[in-house]
């Protein structure tokens, strides 16, 4: 691999720290180019730090970005367009933007599936995956019911990008 691809891939890797260890997050502009631009400007300013991961649906997936961590709070910037896609499929490790009911309301909160959920496909804007740590994503503290509130929940230590 050449540095000028090294380079560029490292500008589209975001690094999130986890009380377990660190997981390795590659972006997808191909899918998703304002919503990964908005993820590293947040993650760039350390939005992310501390954040907890507030609702949590054991085989399903983990929900954070929510600085109030009461599931309705998000960034002073102004909500995404929706950035649906058919051309990747919502699988282990996937990160998708959460949203309301409004498929234009996406801000800053995001979800990481914990296993294969095609469901979402072409209904939730996809723009990562986890390439190393998802032993440590599986590791974030379940909640509880069908809303997944999650009691003392796992938090971010940190979220940074590689470049």
């Amino acid at each position: 691999m050449s540095e000028t691809a090294t380079a560029a891939d490292l500008a589209n890797t975001i690094y999130l720290t986890l009380p377990f260890g660190r997981v390795t997050i590659v972006l997808r502009p191909d899918l998703a180019p304002l919503t990964v631009q908005r993820i590293k400007t947040l993650t760039g300013q350390g939005f992310y730090n501390g954040c907890e991961f507030f609702r949590v649906i054991a085989g399903f997936m983990a929900q954070t970005g929510d600085p109030t961590n009461t599931g309705t709070g998000g960034s002073s910037l102004p909500n995404l367009p929706a950035e649906f896609t058919t051309q990747a499929s919502f699988l282990t490790g996937t990160l998708g933007m959460a949203r309301t009911n409004d498929p234009n309301s996406g801000n800053s909160q995001f979800f990481i599936c914990f296993a294969p959920a095609t469901f979402l496909d072409d209904k939730y804007t996809l723009f990562g995956q986890v390439t190393e740590g998802m032993e440590f994503v599986d590791q974030i503290k379940k909640g509880q019911g069908q809303s997944g509130r999650v009691t003392d929940p796992t938090r971010i230590v940190t979220m940074e990008l590689a470049a």
